[in-house]
């Protein structure tokens, strides 16, 4: 450790003044909140994002491919699609919008057929529908949980699906319920087979086929491939496309509550810059010793400017612990509090999770870490920058 360090530290550590040490303890504990509630705030919603990801993904597929007017000949392009080295595995299915007729009226709803035998290899739909998984037996439905809820239906119950133009209907049986986590997915849509689908809204062919590919995150690249064999009147999306605004919508979310929250760190930095003014006059003599023993100016900046790297420091690293300790374990925390005051903080009707997701990512550690220290150095500036014009001579007859 050079001399500069050391007497940094020993600044820091030993102060004649009271005051003074209150205030770098409090800059201290003011860094360490920021950082630990940056990691805890940032670590959740990246969670969040991960979790709404996985749910799209689950309910759809990596990539979908479509046709305007439908895909007659699915199988002969499921043959050239699973040529393709990227791609795991592909699900053709039918989408349509229809009415559900039962005992309590008439609704509107988004009908899926879906091949069982080839959909598991695609998403996570037969996850989501229990033990059960997709089978669907004969003429069987499988409802989302919140729409069979709205309309008190059970297993067993028998309902009746429309084509769209109200000209062919189709009873069904309730063989089971699925719930995707995805409110506008559970409450309006249901699956049948493939085969009833196209029995009920007279079609050949299907509306699009579901990839499954070895990288989810690497699918922009895969589609660009597929579209030189698959052009207009082809359409292909990816899981990336299905919620653009809400995605695009966390990413921002996640970028302002970086803000608002580093505001606290910010606060921290102004009191260590006031506590290093204040030292750098309670140390006015020690600076003109210093100066007069043969230390430059710039040794004295050093000096101080090492101060404020320690608190940052040393803010960072216990704020950090805390942080991750925190963010490890919300659940029982947010299960403590919940007992304690009776509030539910995370309803599991509304955000549809039984646990508050988390997801502790290293490089926002690091980048929250870096930040921090460097906003604790800069607010040391202008300290040291004043303590590096003392005169020696009057710095020494100083009281």
């Amino acid at each position: 450790m050079s001399w500069k360090a050391f007497v940094g530290l020993r600044y820091l550590t030993r102060s004649k003044e009271k005051f003074i040490s209150i205030i770098s303890v409090i800059s201290i504990l003011g860094v360490m909140i920021g950082v630990s509630a940056l990691i805890v705030v940032i670590s959740i919603m990246t969670g969040f994002d991960i979790e709404i990801k996985e749910r799209i993904i689950g309910t759809y597929s990596h990539i979908i491919l479509l046709k305007k007017g439908g895909i007659e000949n699915e199988e002969e392009i499921i043959n050239i699609l699973n040529k393709n080295e990227h791609i795991i595995a592909s699900s053709p299915f039918i989408d349509e919008p229809t009415f559900l007729k039962c005992k309590d009226g008439v609704v509107g709803i988004i009908v899926r057929g879906l091949d069982s035998k080839r959909e598991e290899f695609v998403s996570n739909i037969s996850e989501y529908v229990g033990s059960g998984g997709l089978n669907f037996g004969k003429e069987g439905v499988i409802l989302g949980n919140e729409l069979s809820k709205s309309l008190m239906l059970k297993d067993n119950d028998r309902i009746s699906l429309f084509s769209p133009d109200g000209k062919r209907k189709k009873d069904f049986t309730v063989v089971g319920t699925f719930t995707s986590g995805r409110y506008d997915y559970d409450a309006n849509l249901v699956f049948i087979s493939l085969e009833d689908a196209k029995d009920l809204f007279g079609k050949n062919g299907v509306s699009g086929i579901g990839l499954k590919v070895d990288n989810e995150f690497n699918v922009n690249r895969i589609r660009t491939s597929l579209q030189d064999s698959f052009r207009y009147p082809f359409v292909i999306k990816t899981w990336m496309d299905l919620d653009k605004n809400l995605m695009r919508a966390l990413a921002i979310e996640k970028k302002m509550m970086f803000i608002i929250l580093a505001l606290i760190i910010v606060v921290a930095c102004f009191n260590i810059a006031g506590s290093l003014i204040m030292q750098v006059m309670e140390k006015t003599k020690d600076i003109g010793i210093l100066r007069a023993i043969g230390a430059r100016a710039s040794d004295i900046r050093a000096v101080f400017i090492f101060v404020g790297f320690f608190v940052g420091f040393i803010g960072v690293f216990f704020g950090s612990v805390l942080g991750i300790l925190i963010a490890r374990n919300i659940n029982s925390i947010a299960d403590f509090v919940e007992k304690l005051t009776g509030f539910e903080l995370f309803p599991s009707d509304i955000y549809y999770l039984n646990d508050i997701p988390v997801k502790i990512e290293p490089l926002d550690i690091s980048v929250i870490a870096v930040f921090s220290v460097i906003l604790a150095v800069t607010a040391s500036l202008y300290p040291a920058w004043k303590a590096s014009r003392l005169n020696p001579v009057e710095a020494i007859r100083y009281e």
